[in-house]
């Protein structure tokens, strides 16, 4: 099956890459540059892209980005520390990000002929981002199959969408995949921040999961301190 990955650079979408790359016909894939100030992720899109000899495509929607204010990955507001489930992690949604970048992903795929869109939206995301969750899911594939009544037959392939991220971890190891060459961190930084609620995410996930993680981080330790502090709240 012919399918395109939709790729940020990050843990997860590479994850579905290999898993595409190894399980069906993976043909390209496809990046966003929505002006996020984490534009890092994309070198990481694109050293997959090469290790997985495929085309890899970065479509630049800056100028949609600039409109959709009001986020900490494309406005001026600094970006939440702590763990990921926090209610401050909502600064972090891009209002209808998922939707925008999937239309346009399912227009390529009709132009390619391919057979489905890979996304690597999961359980972990639920909490936070309104289009990742399977609701979501279901009524975009339902929205595309009318948009491309007549001209395409292209699934929504969303593998991790009911997985925790260290689920993904484990897949990961599992296929091989050289974390440390992914992106997660939110600041865009030299090397991961340690502190911000997606680094949080990851570095609890590698542990969950049993997985060493190689990835750098600026503050290695403070997850644990995140992590109780959470656990605190969720038993109160």
């Amino acid at each position: 099956m012919k399918t395109i990955v939709v790729c940020s650079g990050g843990l997860d979408s590479v994850t579905l890459a290999y898993k595409v790359a190894a399980e069906r016909t993976l043909t390209r894939l496809v990046s966003f540059d929505y002006g996020q100030r984490h534009r890092k992720e994309l070198d990481a899109a694109r050293a997959c892209a090469s290790r997985l000899g495929v085309p890899h495509d970065i479509v630049d929607i800056s100028a949609v980005g600039r409109c959709l204010t009001g986020s900490a990955l494309t406005s001026g507001e600094p970006v939440p520390e702590g763990h990921y489930a926090k209610d401050t992690m909502r600064i972090t949604v891009v209002p209808n990000r998922n939707a925008i970048m999937l239309a346009i992903a399912f227009g390529m795929a009709a132009a390619d002929e391919a057979d489905a869109v890979a996304a690597a939206v999961h359980g972990g995301d639920h909490f936070i981002y309104p289009d990742c969750r399977p609701d979501f899911i279901e009524a975009f594939e339902t929205m595309q199959r009318h948009a491309l009544e007549g001209l395409a037959k292209i699934a929504l392939y969303t593998p991790f969408v009911r997985l925790s991220k260290a689920d993904i971890v484990r897949e990961g190891a599992r296929l091989g995949v050289p974390f440390a060459e992914t992106w997660s961190c939110y600041q865009g930084g030299d090397v991961h921040c340690g502190r911000c609620g997606t680094c949080v995410e990851r570095r609890e996930a590698f542990h969950l999961a049993g997985q060493d993680d190689p990835t750098p981080y600026g503050d290695p330790d403070y997850w644990i301190e995140a992590c109780r502090e959470h656990q605190a709240r969720q038993s109160s």
